[in-house]
């Protein structure tokens, strides 16, 4: 295996995207037009850095695996333009901590039993410093004509996709103006 460059230069709570290899992953850029289709939240764990996502279940994962695991090892890192301040950061990872474990929601509810990995990300920022970081959408606002999106929302709806639900979308996020690009591969 050829060697790894340099870990990014993360900070704690930086939001890092990628392009997943999931099942779902077509569905997801096809629905919201963005190649990323899953995200996560860069957090110091005993001083490495982490990115916390939500996939089977809410988790920690080394920010190195996370970075192989997407496709050709490709992501964006984006900050926030105005930095959390030291108190705001315990209340994330205070928060984090509460939501690690729960499994991942498949069905994008928004609730908290369940967490998919944009929400998570979102619903973090939103009640550790009160900041919404990208607009909530409701399902029915995607792409739902493609073909990919079509057999997603019949797995895993049936015939009757709930779709006043409100979502919160990866490329909601990344295109907020709070955050700016701080590195890409």
């Amino acid at each position: 295996m050829a060697a790894m460059a340099a870990d990014p230069a993360v900070r704690d709570g930086d939001l890092i995207f990628q392009t997943s290899r999931s099942a779902q992953s077509l569905a997801v850029q096809q629905a919201t037009g963005s190649p990323y289709s899953h995200m996560g939240i860069v957090l110091l764990k005993d001083g490495r850095p982490c990115v916390f996502e939500a996939v089977a279940t809410v988790r920690y994962t080394p920010l190195r695996a996370w970075i192989a695991r997407g496709q050709d090892g490709k992501f964006v890192v984006k900050r926030l333009r105005k930095a959390p301040d030291p108190s705001t950061l315990a209340r994330l990872h205070r928060i984090a901590r509460g939501f690690e474990g729960r499994f991942y929601d498949s069905t994008f509810e928004w609730s908290d039993q369940r967490m998919y990995c944009s929400e998570l990300v979102w619903k973090l920022y939103q009640r550790s410093a009160h900041l919404e970081i990208g607009s909530l959408q409701h399902l029915e606002d995607f792409r739902l004509d493609d073909p990919a999106v079509q057999a997603k929302l019949r797995e895993r709806y049936g015939s009757k996709p709930p779709l006043d639900e409100p979502v919160i979308s990866p490329v909601a996020m990344f295109d907020s103006p709070l955050l700016e690009t701080v590195e890409e591969k």
